[in-house]
């Protein structure tokens, strides 16, 4: 470990730890407006008579608009800072459930699926920027990972809300369901403003005093806080020992910011390149291995494995929500003793058995009519460890890996269009599932999951190197091969001691 950190990191500061927990409420929020869907959809679907197509329609318009937040977050936290864009999403989040919860009609529903997407995008993308920029390398997965946590969470609560809502008369239930969200996200958007901006944001504006004030609240130990400054200025191209207060961002500087969409899709270095693939591909692999299925569908699962209850299904999907929540927690206490690598491994693996086993237990019980007890049982248990294996590596690991690796000039652009890709195929599952479920039955749904996931395995164990322990100036460096890798790790030594 580099000698500037000091000693103490391996304590969690309690400030960082409070502002990424403020920080990861905008995910609980997402996380609801995601689980509460799967039970509404049951009940809207009942209310305006729509087909499986309109169905899917509903499930996957929040993701398809989040492409545009997400594609607008980055450029805009850049602008206005990151605590400000948090702001935002909590405003659109409040604008979508209301009018969900209104919904007189599938149009005015749809709108508001709308309306909240754009703020998914948003959240999705700030929040591991923002809990990222204010912890320290030895407890960034940690922190990194609450809004991962913030999300579980959420899809819990939707759950619970369905179950608790669903005795209510039809137009009432799902409304109450859908409009909850609004209240949080009032109390999100005023509380977010007590929090400090991102200091890595602040010296990238020139405004080093308030930078260096809250790196110093963030950080173990005064020698700790003075390294990571150092870092982050050298990063920008600063003068490393400036002292000033504010400082004039040099006409190279903002050409360098202005130029980041070209220097970042067009014309990137060799590490650039290797960072962006790494960055797209695990967020391509999140979405393209089927959880979106499992988590909007399992009542649809569970109904082919054999549980015809509408209550019952909802009940075994708090189980989904459940096994999520308490292997998110667990994979907190991994990510930074385990690593990135080795933990999104090991759940990939775990995540191949599993959908093979679900499409299996699931194709027997089609056969038999949803009659044997045993493949229901085995269903619900393998779809149990699908949620567990996937959230105990893959889940946070993606939002931690790609919040740590891009260059801070990048960052926002780098994760918003990482976010958005995470978007979109989160989007094509879910307005897909149902249509390739009629097409190919839902055991040979599960096995290209299945056969999907044995290629992110491959993909991850070639081009995804261990982050962890690693300072978020360092990142280049460990995409860096060769000579220009031996070159820049030389530099980061010397500007260590």
């Amino acid at each position: 470990m580099e000698k500037g950190e000091g000693q103490g990191l391996k304590k969690i500061n309690k400030y960082a730890c409070a502002c990424s927990i403020v920080a990861s409420m905008i995910s609980i929020i997402f996380g609801y407006d995601t689980g509460v869907m799967s039970g509404a959809m049951i009940f809207v679907k009942k209310e305006f008579h729509i087909s499986d197509v309109k169905t899917e329609v509903l499930a996957g318009i929040l993701n398809l608009c989040a492409l545009i937040g997400s594609l607008s977050a980055g450029r805009t936290s850049d602008y206005v800072g990151r605590r400000y864009t948090i702001v935002i999403a909590s405003i659109l989040f409040f604008l979508g459930s209301v009018v969900m919860g209104y919904g007189p009609n599938y149009t005015i529903l749809l709108l508001g699926r709308c309306i909240a997407g754009v703020g998914v995008g948003f959240a999705l993308m700030i929040a591991p920027v923002y809990s990222a920029e204010v912890s320290s390398p030895s407890t960034r997965g940690f922190l990194s990972s609450l809004p991962e946590i913030g999300i579980s969470t959420g899809i819990l609560l939707g759950y619970l809300s369905n179950y608790v809502f669903a005795g209510l008369p039809l137009r009432i239930g799902w409304r109450i369901m859908l409009g909850l969200a609004a209240i949080p996200s009032v109390f999100l958007a005023i509380g977010i403003l007590r929090m400090p901006e991102s200091p890595r944001w602040l010296i990238m504006k020139g405004r080093l005093r308030e930078g260096k004030e809250i790196m110093h609240k963030v950080s173990n130990s005064p020698e700790e806080a003075e390294f990571r400054l150092r870092e982050v200025k050298r990063n920008l191209g600063m003068d490393e020992n400036c002292d000033d207060d504010v400082v004039k961002v040099s006409d190279s500087v903002k050409k360098q910011d202005e130029g980041v969409w070209k220097e970042l899709l067009l014309k990137p270095t060799k590490s650039l390149q290797r960072i962006l693939l790494a960055g797209i591909g695990i967020h391509f692999f999140e979405h393209a291995t089927g959880i979106e299925a499992v988590i909007l569908y399992s009542h649809r699962i569970f109904a082919k494995a054999g549980v015809h209850d509408h209550k019952h299904q909802i009940l075994a999907t708090c189980g989904v929500g459940l096994t999520k929540f308490s292997f998110i927690v667990l994979s907190t206490i991994l990510i930074d003793r385990v690593g990135r690598r080795k933990l999104v491994l090991t759940s990939v693996s775990g995540m191949i058995l599993a959908l093979t086993g679900l499409g299996t237990f699931l194709f027997l019980a089609e056969q038999s009519g949803g009659k044997l007890i045993w493949t229901l049982v085995l269903s619900i248990i393998t779809t149990y460890s699908y949620v567990a294996f996937f959230n105990v590596g893959l889940a946070p690991v993606t939002w931690v890996y790609t919040a740590e690796i891009f260059p801070l000039r990048y960052r926002g652009l780098g994760v918003g269009i990482g976010v958005a890709v995470n978007r979109l195929m989160n989007a094509t599952v879910s307005m897909t599932f149902l249509s390739m479920m009629s097409a190919m039955t839902i055991a040979g749904v599960f096995f290209m999951f299945a056969g999907i996931s044995v290629i992110a395995l491959i993909f991850f164990y070639f081009f995804l190197p261990e982050t962890k322990g690693k300072s978020l100036e360092e990142m280049e460096a460990l995409f860096t091969k060769s000579k220009d890798s031996k070159n820049v790790r030389k530099e980061v030594e010397i500007g260590n001691h």
